[in-house]
């Protein structure tokens, strides 16, 4: 296997966070190859919610399930007994996005990044048969987690069977954790909420799809809210790196990622805005190295740092996307020259 270090970043790398706007899932693929797929910088498969129901995030992921199947219903996806014509829409949309992407990048090598909901956040995504969440209920949790361990990991070998030259990275989206934690999910009536979670089962979930995602021979990236982050939940769990939005932390929350990168794990910085004007290059750099270094971080350990967008891209303009990576690149350059200050 790579050495996890340089698979999840080199100096100077940029990667997106997976949505994109559009309904061509050649045309985007292409696109992610043009911006994305030079060296240092980390293309991803892309991901076209715009298409409806079985292009979201919660039944993207839900179709990788292995022997559990869902079904959307007015209010929302839900699991049932088999699948349907919603769960293999979905499939089908999973599928024809790898199999564009592959034709793209035939002959292509490199790092790429393919985006799943965690376990705990697809938990709250999705109903059982009686309408309450299915993290209301242990039987389910530990049937989802079992379940998406064992189809992710079927994903990341149909990524490299069809990218042959891809060295996968999962990333996965958990911006539910502190919700589960915290007790604060609705129930079915939105009148009061489901009872919360404890850590510890918390932390096995997550820890046994990161340990799935590495015995399939990728390596994991957390993707995490900023609001209540899991910060150490997300280290203990196994994390090769956590991403987030970098320019809504406060000091107590830069404290959390000095105590996290220091632990080993990689940050991935959200610092482009997806609505409004695009800051300068200096500005996005700044968003990173100034707090950086407030904390004590050595500057030669921004070559571990990847920038991102804060959020991902599904509601930019597409004119818009293009120019926003080509100003993440040359933050990606501007901070790499910064490793040496």
């Amino acid at each position: 296997m790579p050495d996890p270090a340089a698979l999840l970043t080199a100096p100077g790398a940029v990667t997106g966070l997976g949505p994109l706007p559009g309904e061509d899932p050649r045309a985007a693929a292409r696109m992610v190859l043009a911006d994305l797929g030079e060296d240092p910088h980390l293309p991803h498969l892309p991901q076209l919610p715009a298409r409806g129901p079985g292009a979201d995030p919660v039944g993207r992921t839900a179709a990788l399930l292995v022997d559990l199947a869902v079904d959307l219903q007015p209010a929302g996806w839900r699991f049932v007994d088999a699948p349907g014509r919603d769960h293999h829409r979905a499939r089908a949309f999973l599928a024809n996005d790898l199999d564009e992407f592959a034709e793209a990048a035939d002959g292509w090598g490199g790092p790429l990044v393919v985006q799943v909901l965690g376990p705990w956040s697809l938990l709250a995504g999705v109903e059982l048969t009686r309408g309450e969440l299915a993290a209301s209920d242990h039987g389910a949790r530990r049937d989802v987690v079992t379940s998406l361990a064992e189809g992710v990991a079927q994903h990341v070998a149909d990524v490299r069977r069809l990218v042959p030259g891809a060295r996968v990275v999962v990333q996965v989206d958990e911006p539910s954790i502190p919700a589960v934690l915290a007790g604060r999910l609705p129930t079915a009536s939105g009148y009061g909420t489901l009872r919360a979670v404890h850590e510890p089962e918390v932390r096995a979930g997550l820890r046994e799809v990161l340990d799935a995602v590495r015995r399939a021979g990728a390596e994991p990236v957390v993707r995490v809210a900023v609001q209540d982050a899991p910060f150490a939940l997300v280290r203990e769990a196994g994390a090769a790196g956590i991403a987030l939005d970098v320019t809504a932390l406060d000091d107590r929350g830069w404290e959390s990622v000095a105590a996290t990168v220091e632990d080993g794990v990689r940050l991935w910085a959200g610092v482009a805005p997806v609505a409004g004007d695009l800051p300068s290059t200096a500005d996005l750099r700044d968003r990173v190295r100034v707090p950086w270094r407030q904390v004590g971080l050595p500057a030669a350990a921004l070559a571990g740092v990847v920038l991102t967008p804060v959020s991902g891209l599904a509601a930019m303009s597409p004119d818009a996307v293009r120019p926003l990576l080509r100003r993440l690149r040359e933050a990606g350059a501007a901070l790499e020259e910064s490793t040496a200050d």
